[in-house]
């Protein structure tokens, strides 16, 4: 019986080690998808230059936080919406855009008005589209 028992230990450590590999293994790969291949070039495109299919979009969403992706001759446009802001005067940072494994990031921010536009009481809805080569990844916000 005891042979038995030392074999079934010696099974369930054989085991979790295989496990433990597989985790470090795993948790590596994942990094790897989530790790910087390259800088995107982009442009960031004015209002009169968004296709008009997506500055409808654009409209209908304007007033709350939106995160839209729009794909049209060979291009990705990638729009953040703020949301209704109670004065104007406000803008938008891009920080990055770049490709990785598995999917494309842009990371940017809103930038609040200096004290002299904060006198502007009217309603604004900041928003920011960048255009960029198409890629048939999925686009996360930070």
């Amino acid at each position: 019986m005891r042979k038995q028992d030392e074999f079934q230990r010696k099974m369930i450590s054989a085991c979790l080690v295989c496990l433990l590999c597989f985790l470090v293994y795993a948790c590596g790969k994942k990094q790897d998808a989530m790790e910087k291949i390259k800088d995107l070039e982009y442009t960031v495109i004015a209002e009169d230059n968004i296709p008009k299919e997506l500055l409808a979009k654009i409209e209908e969403k304007k007033e709350n936080t939106f995160r839209l992706t729009f794909e049209d001759q060979g291009f990705l446009y990638i729009c953040m919406g703020y949301g209704t802001q109670q004065t104007g005067g406000y803008s938008i940072a891009v920080n990055a855009l770049y490709e990785t494994a598995n999917a494309v990031y842009i990371d940017t921010n809103l930038i609040g008005p200096s004290p002299e536009e904060k006198k502007n009481q009217v309603k604004s809805y900041p928003f920011v589209v960048v255009k960029t080569e198409f890629l048939d990844k999925p686009v996360v916000f930070e």
